[in-house]
């Protein structure tokens, strides 16, 4: 198998996408074309204005400059059509250096060809050609070979840069890809196996004294494991799979709680179809249980809301527990809000936020606000309550 390294020739740019405006346009035949038209103006035109200031010419400068633009044209043209047969016949396996000596020879010649052909337009017949004025030609086009050489290296280093600054910035999304993921994992671990042993704890308390009850437990909680089986195995899910994992589990803690919790969730169709990134929304519904309504003798209420507002989704957990100055402290807390804050930065971007705020009738609000894309909110007819 052959693995040597292709060469940088077939991702070579125009020269003039040296200067950010030409990058604009993406490269095409024609586009190139008139770029190397434009480039070879510009060189006539940078010649002539060399010659008018420091030589001794007789000639006006629109004379001198339309000698030069022929000139110009017959050997940037001729270039740029040998270049692009090297990229077509160069194998992609050839050496770098032999890259290189074939482009400075192609250079070359086609500046000789190009002096030779200028020369017999302006005279109207070829020039005579004997061994002095052809070393003379080749020496001057290898002049012009090593600076458009020049040029076309330095295009191809930019591209190189570009290319490379590419794969860091993918290497650090797919880096922050898998964070997030190690993250969901460590977070699932961290909610299942509590809540799979206080819940089986209560079945086992209920069996004998209130059969019905424990069986109503675990029939929900199996609801809520095949909901939350089905979060850990998927990569991304919708707004309506994580209200229904919320849902599962409010429905498992409802039969333990009783009438200490009441919750309801309000979301259109609309935006329940809207995607969003697993394990967001019941980190902060368990939140508001554990820190809201179960420190709080007659318990309270949460509502889940979701809702788009000038293409943002935002999803709350509010509750009516104890709030945030009145939520006593526990061993570790904050640390699962603050991996949730950067999970959602990582996932949805940096315009994606967490935020904790003061339920207006006690409690608190926690607010996940995450942007959409233009076809998500165009698919979206949700309005805020």
């Amino acid at each position: 198998m052959n693995t040597a390294t292709p060469t940088l020739a077939r991702r070579r740019g125009h020269p003039l996408e040296l200067f950010p405006v030409f990058r604009r346009w993406p490269r095409s035949a024609m586009r190139d074309l008139l770029y190397t038209a434009l480039w070879n103006t510009l060189i006539a035109f940078a010649i002539t204005v060399v010659l008018q200031t420091f030589g001794n010419w007789p000639s006006s400068f629109h004379t001198m400059f339309g000698y030069s633009l022929l000139a110009s044209q017959s050997i940037g043209f001729p270039i740029h059509g040998a270049l692009r047969l090297l990229e077509i016949v160069v194998p992609p396996t050839a050496s770098r250096l032999v890259a290189r000596l074939l482009e400075l020879a192609a250079i070359a010649l086609c500046a000789a060809f190009g002096l030779v052909l200028s020369g017999a337009i302006l005279r109207g017949a070829l020039p005579a050609m004997h061994s002095d004025a052809f070393t003379g030609l080749l020496a001057l086009g290898l002049v012009i070979g090593a600076a458009m050489l020049a040029v076309l290296v330095a295009g191809e280093r930019r591209i190189e840069r570009q290319t490379l600054e590419a794969r860091r910035q993918e290497q650090m999304a797919t880096t922050a890809r898998l964070l997030a993921e190690a993250q969901l994992r460590a977070l699932q671990a961290q909610i299942e196996p509590h809540f799979l042993y206080n819940t089986l704890a209560n079945v086992v308390s209920l069996i004998d004294s209130q059969p019905v009850d424990a069986k109503r437990m675990l029939e929900r909680f199996i609801d809520y494991l095949r909901a939350s089986l089905a979060a850990s195995r998927a990569g991304s899910a919708t707004l309506g799979a994580e209200l229904d994992l919320a849902a599962s589990y409010l429905d498992v803690l409802g039969v333990r709680m009783g009438a200490r919790l009441r919750w309801r969730i309000e979301a259109d169709d609309a935006c329940r179809a809207l995607p969003i990134a697993p394990m967001l929304v019941q980190p902060l519904v368990e939140n508001a249980v554990m820190h809201g309504l179960e420190p709080k003798v007659d318990g309270g209420e949460i509502v889940l809301r979701a809702a788009v507002d000038e293409g943002v989704l935002r999803v709350e957990v509010r509750d009516s527990g104890r709030g945030l100055v009145a939520a006593p402290p526990r061993p570790g807390g904050g640390v699962g809000l603050s991996n949730l804050r950067e999970r959602v930065r990582q996932l949805h971007g940096p315009g994606a936020r967490l935020e904790l705020l003061d339920n207006p009738g006690g409690g608190v609000v926690a607010r996940l606000l995450l942007p959409l894309s233009q076809t998500e909110v165009t698919s979206s007819t949700a309005a805020l309550p």
